[in-house]
């Protein structure tokens, strides 16, 4: 009989070596049964030499059409303007694509498409957030309301173009200070950077023009932290999570943990949640 699930191990590619690029990159090259971190697409290879070659199995350096033509599974930890330049060619090859930068699918939803089209399929981790498998499950009922509360160190906001546009002071705030309410998706234009939680959530629940949002700036936060409370047919229920910050301060720790445990549950003969 043959096994369901295969022998020889994906391979698996990282476009972009950013704070979590390389902290995948270096949970993979641990050892994972069942996946092997095969090759690495940046834009400058001499600028990350040092950490490619300290690896324990050098990966291949490649581009993202090298990616897409060598790889099973290709992760996207690149900036949100690249999320299609990477996922195009690997979707046309049929290959899985792990977006982190989940707020820019909004305005790439032609990339859905594309994987129904060529066999590929577009897979977005849980990253900062817990609780996405209970609110999918909602989803299959009525959910009445979403919403979530993100407060962050004044760092991890820094530079987002929605305070530029608003002209939006947040360098010397010694009180927090609401910089933003609305919609997810309006969210996203405005915070690129920092709330691909909010998408992620939005696309789990009832979407992202009705998943409410409010996103606060405080100077005595050390942690990334989302409350988010969900009313359904189904269920009522509240999460809170304080996400430890990488070297990154716009992205937690999580973040890779969370895409690992998504290509292990690939490979794994035994799934756990939904």
């Amino acid at each position: 009989m043959t096994s369901l699930f295969a022998t020889t191990p994906l391979k698996v590619g990282i476009a972009g070596l950013g704070a979590i690029g390389k902290s995948l990159a270096g949970l993979l090259d641990k050892g994972v049964p069942g996946l092997r971190l095969y090759a690495v697409a940046v834009r400058d290879a001499s600028k990350y030499a040092e950490f490619i070659d300290g690896l324990s199995v050098r990966p291949v350096t490649t581009d993202f059409e090298g990616l897409a033509r060598d790889c099973d599974i290709v992760i996207e930890c690149a900036p949100a303007e690249l999320v299609s330049a990477i996922a195009t060619p690997a979707l046309k090859a049929g290959r899985k694509v792990v977006v982190l930068s989940s707020g820019a699918l909004l305005s790439q939803m032609h990339l859905l498409d594309l994987a129904k089209e060529c066999g590929g399929q577009i897979l977005v981790p849980t990253g900062a957030l817990i609780g996405l498998d209970a609110v999918t499950a909602a989803a299959e009922g009525t959910i009445h309301s979403v919403t979530m509360t993100t407060r962050k160190p004044v760092k991890g906001l820094l530079g987002a173009p929605y305070l530029a546009r608003h002209n939006i002071s947040i360098e010397d705030i010694s009180e927090p200070m609401k910089v933003f309410s609305g919609s997810a998706r309006e969210a996203a234009l405005g915070f690129p950077a920092n709330l691909n939680v909010a998408v992620a959530l939005s696309l789990a629940g009832i979407g992202p023009d009705r998943t409410r949002l409010d996103i606060w700036a405080d100077p005595a936060l050390k942690r990334n932290t989302h409350t988010i409370v969900v009313d359904a047919d189904s269920a009522s229920f509240s999460m809170t999570i304080e996400n430890i910050p990488s070297e990154n301060p716009k992205t937690g720790r999580i973040t890779a943990l969370s895409v690992l445990t998504l290509l292990k549950k690939i490979c794994s003969p035994l799934r756990v949640g939904s």
